[in-house]
Protein backbone atom coordinates (compact mmCIF):
# COMPACT_ATOMS: atom_id res chain seq x y z
CA UNK A 1 0.00 0.00 0.00
CA UNK A 2 1.15 3.26 -0.87
CA UNK A 3 0.92 6.03 2.02
CA UNK A 4 -0.83 8.93 0.71
CA UNK A 5 1.00 11.31 3.19
CA UNK A 6 3.85 9.99 0.07
CA UNK A 7 1.73 11.68 -2.36
CA UNK A 8 2.10 15.38 -2.97
CA UNK A 9 -1.57 17.43 -4.03
CA UNK A 10 -1.85 19.76 -6.28
CA UNK A 11 -4.49 21.38 -8.78
CA UNK A 12 -5.56 22.39 -11.99
CA UNK A 13 -7.76 25.19 -12.72
CA UNK A 14 -10.07 25.59 -16.28
CA UNK A 15 -11.15 28.80 -14.60
CA UNK A 16 -14.48 27.91 -15.19
CA UNK A 17 -16.98 30.85 -15.70
CA UNK A 18 -20.51 29.84 -13.34
CA UNK A 19 -24.10 30.40 -15.03
CA UNK A 20 -25.12 33.94 -13.58
CA UNK A 21 -21.45 34.81 -13.54
CA UNK A 22 -18.91 36.80 -15.35
CA UNK A 23 -15.03 36.25 -16.14
CA UNK A 24 -14.14 38.69 -13.60
CA UNK A 25 -15.87 36.43 -10.99
CA UNK A 26 -14.36 33.01 -12.42
CA UNK A 27 -10.69 35.42 -12.02
CA UNK A 28 -11.40 36.47 -9.12
CA UNK A 29 -12.60 32.69 -7.81
CA UNK A 30 -9.68 31.40 -9.36
CA UNK A 31 -7.18 33.68 -7.17
CA UNK A 32 -9.52 32.57 -3.85
CA UNK A 33 -8.87 28.86 -4.88
CA UNK A 34 -5.00 29.49 -5.30
CA UNK A 35 -4.68 31.09 -2.23
CA UNK A 36 -6.55 28.83 -0.37
CA UNK A 37 -4.78 25.80 -1.90
CA UNK A 38 -1.30 27.45 -0.64
CA UNK A 39 -2.47 27.57 3.01
CA UNK A 40 -3.41 23.80 2.85
CA UNK A 41 0.09 22.99 1.17
CA UNK A 42 -0.89 22.19 -2.09
CA UNK A 43 2.49 21.72 -4.30
CA UNK A 44 1.34 23.26 -7.43
CA UNK A 45 -1.34 25.29 -9.18
CA UNK A 46 -1.59 24.69 -13.12
CA UNK A 47 -3.80 26.46 -15.14
CA UNK A 48 -4.98 25.19 -18.60
CA UNK A 49 -4.87 26.58 -22.39
CA UNK A 50 -8.39 26.22 -23.94
CA UNK A 51 -9.88 28.25 -26.97
CA UNK A 52 -13.64 29.29 -27.79
CA UNK A 53 -14.88 27.45 -25.42
CA UNK A 54 -17.87 28.91 -23.48
CA UNK A 55 -17.40 28.91 -20.13
CA UNK A 56 -14.00 28.22 -19.54
CA UNK A 57 -11.79 31.73 -19.21
CA UNK A 58 -7.93 30.73 -18.78
CA UNK A 59 -7.15 30.95 -22.81
CA UNK A 60 -4.03 33.51 -22.09
CA UNK A 61 -2.76 31.08 -19.71
CA UNK A 62 0.78 32.73 -19.49
CA UNK A 63 -1.06 36.23 -18.27
CA UNK A 64 -3.35 33.83 -15.21
CA UNK A 65 0.17 32.12 -14.38
CA UNK A 66 1.42 35.32 -13.45
CA UNK A 67 -2.21 36.79 -12.02
CA UNK A 68 -1.95 34.01 -9.76
CA UNK A 69 1.78 33.63 -8.69
CA UNK A 70 1.78 37.60 -8.24
CA UNK A 71 -2.11 36.97 -5.26
CA UNK A 72 0.30 33.68 -3.63
CA UNK A 73 3.18 33.39 -1.73
CA UNK A 74 5.00 30.00 -2.11
CA UNK A 75 2.90 27.36 -4.29
CA UNK A 76 4.32 26.76 -7.58
CA UNK A 77 2.47 28.10 -10.68
CA UNK A 78 2.22 27.01 -13.56
CA UNK A 79 0.61 25.71 -17.09
CA UNK A 80 -1.27 22.31 -17.35
CA UNK A 81 -0.94 23.13 -20.38
CA UNK A 82 0.40 25.30 -22.72
CA UNK A 83 -0.34 23.65 -26.40
CA UNK A 84 2.72 23.91 -27.95
CA UNK A 85 1.94 23.59 -31.38
CA UNK A 86 0.09 27.12 -31.13
CA UNK A 87 2.74 28.72 -30.21
CA UNK A 88 6.51 29.45 -31.63
CA UNK A 89 9.24 27.99 -28.93
CA UNK A 90 10.64 31.30 -28.68
CA UNK A 91 7.48 33.10 -27.49
CA UNK A 92 6.69 30.48 -25.07
CA UNK A 93 10.56 30.87 -23.60
CA UNK A 94 10.20 34.73 -23.27
CA UNK A 95 6.99 34.44 -21.46
CA UNK A 96 7.66 31.72 -18.89
CA UNK A 97 11.67 33.28 -18.57
CA UNK A 98 9.94 36.36 -17.51
CA UNK A 99 7.61 34.79 -15.15
CA UNK A 100 10.92 32.87 -14.21
CA UNK A 101 12.33 36.03 -13.35
CA UNK A 102 9.15 37.82 -11.52
CA UNK A 103 8.29 34.65 -9.56
CA UNK A 104 11.92 32.93 -9.30
CA UNK A 105 11.71 28.76 -8.12
CA UNK A 106 7.88 29.15 -8.30
CA UNK A 107 7.00 28.54 -12.37
CA UNK A 108 6.40 25.27 -14.07
CA UNK A 109 5.96 25.24 -17.81
CA UNK A 110 3.69 21.67 -18.68
CA UNK A 111 3.52 21.28 -22.03
CA UNK A 112 0.92 19.53 -24.25
CA UNK A 113 0.92 18.34 -28.17
CA UNK A 114 -3.06 19.06 -28.67
CA UNK A 115 -4.68 22.28 -30.23
CA UNK A 116 -7.01 22.87 -26.98
CA UNK A 117 -9.63 23.71 -29.19
CA UNK A 118 -11.52 23.65 -32.72
CA UNK A 119 -10.50 24.01 -36.65
CA UNK A 120 -11.53 27.26 -37.10
CA UNK A 121 -10.02 28.60 -34.06
CA UNK A 122 -6.78 26.51 -34.69
CA UNK A 123 -6.35 28.86 -38.34
CA UNK A 124 -7.24 31.87 -35.94
CA UNK A 125 -4.38 30.56 -34.01
CA UNK A 126 -2.63 31.16 -37.10
CA UNK A 127 -2.06 27.05 -37.19
CA UNK A 128 -2.83 26.67 -40.70
CA UNK A 129 0.63 24.49 -41.49
CA UNK A 130 -0.20 20.79 -41.02
CA UNK A 131 1.24 19.32 -38.41
CA UNK A 132 3.78 16.40 -38.45
CA UNK A 133 4.68 13.59 -35.55
CA UNK A 134 8.18 15.51 -35.16
CA UNK A 135 6.89 18.86 -34.61
CA UNK A 136 6.25 18.47 -31.16
CA UNK A 137 9.33 16.51 -29.89
CA UNK A 138 11.33 18.83 -32.04
CA UNK A 139 9.59 21.73 -30.29
CA UNK A 140 9.88 20.87 -26.57
CA UNK A 141 13.71 20.16 -27.38
CA UNK A 142 14.00 24.05 -29.19
CA UNK A 143 12.08 25.35 -25.60
CA UNK A 144 14.58 23.77 -23.38
CA UNK A 145 17.50 24.74 -25.35
CA UNK A 146 16.01 28.43 -25.26
CA UNK A 147 15.75 28.35 -21.38
CA UNK A 148 19.14 26.51 -20.69
CA UNK A 149 22.21 28.58 -20.61
CA UNK A 150 23.48 30.52 -23.45
CA UNK A 151 25.89 29.02 -25.09
CA UNK A 152 28.83 30.26 -26.54
CA UNK A 153 27.99 31.88 -30.57
CA UNK A 154 24.18 30.33 -29.88
CA UNK A 155 22.30 33.30 -32.52
CA UNK A 156 19.00 33.14 -31.13
CA UNK A 157 18.78 33.79 -27.25
CA UNK A 158 15.48 34.11 -25.58
CA UNK A 159 15.73 37.15 -23.17
CA UNK A 160 14.19 36.50 -20.71
CA UNK A 161 14.31 33.31 -21.18
CA UNK A 162 17.85 31.69 -21.11
CA UNK A 163 19.56 30.58 -17.91
CA UNK A 164 16.07 30.04 -16.37
CA UNK A 165 16.00 26.52 -16.78
CA UNK A 166 12.24 26.34 -16.14
CA UNK A 167 11.33 23.01 -15.07
CA UNK A 168 9.48 21.21 -18.51
CA UNK A 169 6.61 18.71 -18.32
CA UNK A 170 4.71 16.76 -20.27
CA UNK A 171 1.41 16.56 -20.28
CA UNK A 172 -0.88 13.52 -22.34
CA UNK A 173 -3.89 11.73 -22.48
CA UNK A 174 -2.05 8.90 -24.95
CA UNK A 175 1.14 6.95 -25.06
CA UNK A 176 2.85 9.22 -27.31
CA UNK A 177 3.62 11.83 -24.63
CA UNK A 178 4.94 9.09 -22.06
CA UNK A 179 7.48 7.74 -24.68
CA UNK A 180 8.49 11.02 -25.38
CA UNK A 181 8.89 12.22 -21.72
CA UNK A 182 10.58 9.06 -20.52
CA UNK A 183 13.20 9.43 -23.67
CA UNK A 184 13.63 12.68 -22.35
CA UNK A 185 14.24 12.15 -18.74
CA UNK A 186 11.49 14.81 -17.97
CA UNK A 187 8.49 14.42 -15.23
CA UNK A 188 4.84 13.61 -16.52
CA UNK A 189 1.41 14.33 -15.86
CA UNK A 190 -1.52 11.65 -16.97
CA UNK A 191 -5.03 13.64 -17.48
CA UNK A 192 -6.95 10.69 -16.01
CA UNK A 193 -9.36 14.26 -15.46
CA UNK A 194 -10.83 13.47 -18.42
CA UNK A 195 -9.58 11.00 -20.49
CA UNK A 196 -8.65 8.11 -18.22
CA UNK A 197 -8.87 5.00 -20.61
CA UNK A 198 -4.84 4.51 -20.76
CA UNK A 199 -3.73 5.71 -17.85
CA UNK A 200 -2.21 2.32 -16.50
CA UNK A 201 -0.79 1.51 -19.85
CA UNK A 202 0.87 4.82 -20.15
CA UNK A 203 2.29 5.20 -16.63
CA UNK A 204 4.01 1.68 -16.68
CA UNK A 205 5.47 2.90 -20.21
CA UNK A 206 6.48 5.91 -18.95
CA UNK A 207 8.48 4.29 -15.91
CA UNK A 208 10.19 1.50 -18.10
CA UNK A 209 11.41 3.67 -20.99
CA UNK A 210 12.85 6.47 -18.58
CA UNK A 211 16.09 7.84 -19.11
CA UNK A 212 17.57 9.76 -16.22
CA UNK A 213 18.33 13.35 -17.50
CA UNK A 214 19.76 16.54 -16.15
CA UNK A 215 16.21 17.63 -15.23
CA UNK A 216 14.84 14.30 -13.78
CA UNK A 217 17.23 11.04 -12.11
CA UNK A 218 14.45 9.13 -11.76
CA UNK A 219 10.50 8.81 -12.96
CA UNK A 220 7.86 11.27 -11.69
CA UNK A 221 4.41 11.09 -12.12
CA UNK A 222 1.32 13.12 -11.69
CA UNK A 223 -2.12 11.63 -12.42
CA UNK A 224 -5.12 14.12 -12.39
CA UNK A 225 -8.25 13.60 -10.98
CA UNK A 226 -11.73 14.74 -10.54
CA UNK A 227 -12.35 15.12 -7.04
CA UNK A 228 -16.00 16.48 -5.44
CA UNK A 229 -15.45 16.31 -1.83
CA UNK A 230 -18.86 17.46 0.81
CA UNK A 231 -19.57 16.30 3.99
CA UNK A 232 -21.29 13.57 3.24
CA UNK A 233 -21.71 11.03 0.27
CA UNK A 234 -25.17 12.53 -0.73
CA UNK A 235 -24.18 16.21 -0.83
CA UNK A 236 -21.37 15.07 -2.59
CA UNK A 237 -23.23 13.39 -5.34
CA UNK A 238 -25.62 16.36 -5.39
CA UNK A 239 -22.52 18.95 -6.10
CA UNK A 240 -21.35 16.85 -8.48
CA UNK A 241 -24.25 16.89 -11.01
CA UNK A 242 -22.53 20.74 -12.02
CA UNK A 243 -19.82 18.53 -13.21
CA UNK A 244 -21.71 15.62 -14.91
CA UNK A 245 -23.50 18.15 -16.46
CA UNK A 246 -20.57 19.77 -17.62
CA UNK A 247 -19.32 16.18 -19.18
CA UNK A 248 -22.65 15.85 -20.59
CA UNK A 249 -22.08 19.07 -22.47
CA UNK A 250 -18.68 18.27 -23.58
CA UNK A 251 -20.06 14.59 -25.03
CA UNK A 252 -22.77 16.09 -27.15
CA UNK A 253 -21.13 19.12 -28.10
CA UNK A 254 -23.32 21.78 -26.02
CA UNK A 255 -21.16 22.98 -24.49
CA UNK A 256 -22.27 25.73 -21.24
CA UNK A 257 -20.88 27.59 -18.87
CA UNK A 258 -20.82 25.94 -15.37
CA UNK A 259 -24.23 25.03 -14.28
CA UNK A 260 -25.98 25.02 -11.05
CA UNK A 261 -26.52 21.21 -9.38
CA UNK A 262 -29.50 19.41 -9.94
CA UNK A 263 -31.45 16.94 -7.38
CA UNK A 264 -31.28 13.86 -8.81
CA UNK A 265 -29.83 15.02 -11.98
CA UNK A 266 -28.06 11.43 -12.29
CA UNK A 267 -31.41 9.30 -11.92
CA UNK A 268 -33.11 11.32 -14.69
CA UNK A 269 -30.09 10.21 -17.20
CA UNK A 270 -30.44 7.63 -19.87
CA UNK A 271 -28.16 4.54 -18.90
CA UNK A 272 -26.30 5.39 -22.10
CA UNK A 273 -25.43 8.97 -20.81
CA UNK A 274 -24.78 7.56 -17.39
CA UNK A 275 -22.44 4.93 -19.05
CA UNK A 276 -20.59 8.20 -21.15
CA UNK A 277 -20.20 10.45 -18.20
CA UNK A 278 -18.88 7.38 -15.71
CA UNK A 279 -16.19 6.31 -18.39
CA UNK A 280 -15.01 10.20 -18.81
CA UNK A 281 -14.70 10.40 -14.62
CA UNK A 282 -13.77 6.96 -14.56
CA UNK A 283 -10.74 8.39 -12.60
CA UNK A 284 -13.14 10.53 -9.82
CA UNK A 285 -13.96 10.20 -6.32
CA UNK A 286 -16.95 11.54 -5.36
CA UNK A 287 -18.04 11.35 -1.82
CA UNK A 288 -17.52 12.20 1.87
CA UNK A 289 -14.66 12.16 3.85
CA UNK A 290 -14.27 8.65 4.32
CA UNK A 291 -15.68 7.92 0.59
CA UNK A 292 -13.06 9.95 -0.51
CA UNK A 293 -9.89 9.20 1.51
CA UNK A 294 -10.46 5.33 0.41
CA UNK A 295 -10.76 6.35 -3.06
CA UNK A 296 -7.67 8.44 -3.04
CA UNK A 297 -5.74 5.59 -1.86
CA UNK A 298 -7.44 2.99 -4.25
CA UNK A 299 -5.90 5.48 -6.76
CA UNK A 300 -2.73 5.05 -5.05
CA UNK A 301 -2.78 2.46 -4.67
CA UNK A 302 -3.35 1.31 -8.46
CA UNK A 303 -1.27 3.90 -10.04
CA UNK A 304 2.06 4.73 -7.75
CA UNK A 305 1.58 8.28 -8.38
CA UNK A 306 3.99 10.76 -7.41
CA UNK A 307 1.24 13.43 -6.88
CA UNK A 308 -2.78 13.98 -7.33
CA UNK A 309 -3.48 17.05 -9.48
CA UNK A 310 -7.05 17.02 -9.24
CA UNK A 311 -9.75 19.03 -10.67
CA UNK A 312 -13.24 19.99 -8.94
CA UNK A 313 -15.81 21.40 -10.73
CA UNK A 314 -18.29 23.12 -7.55
CA UNK A 315 -20.27 25.78 -8.95
CA UNK A 316 -20.64 27.44 -4.96
CA UNK A 317 -17.26 28.87 -4.61
CA UNK A 318 -17.05 28.57 -1.26
CA UNK A 319 -17.71 24.97 -1.37
CA UNK A 320 -15.25 24.33 -3.48
CA UNK A 321 -13.09 25.66 -1.37
CA UNK A 322 -14.11 23.26 1.53
CA UNK A 323 -13.87 20.18 -1.39
CA UNK A 324 -10.26 21.28 -1.08
CA UNK A 325 -9.98 21.27 2.77
CA UNK A 326 -11.89 17.63 2.84
CA UNK A 327 -9.45 16.55 0.03
CA UNK A 328 -6.23 17.31 1.84
CA UNK A 329 -7.21 16.30 5.03
CA UNK A 330 -8.20 12.71 3.12
CA UNK A 331 -4.27 12.51 2.29
CA UNK A 332 -3.27 13.19 5.77
CA UNK A 333 -5.49 10.39 7.28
Amino acid sequence: MKSLNNVNLSMLDLVAVREGGTVADALNIAVRTAQHAEKLGFTRYWLAEHHNMPGIACSATAVLVGHIAGATQTIRVGSGGIMLPNHAPLVVAEAFGTLAELYPGRIDLGLGRAPGTDGPTMRALRRDRVESEEDFPRDVQELQHLLGEAQEGQRLIAMPGAGTNVPIWLLGSSLFSAQLAAHLGLPYAFASHFAPRMLHQALAIYRQMFKPSAALAKPYAIVGVPVIAAETDEQADYLASSTHQRVLGILTGNRTRLLPPVENFWQQLDARSQAAIADFLAAGVIGGPDTVQQGLQKLADETQADEFMIVSDVYDADLRLRSLEITADAMKA
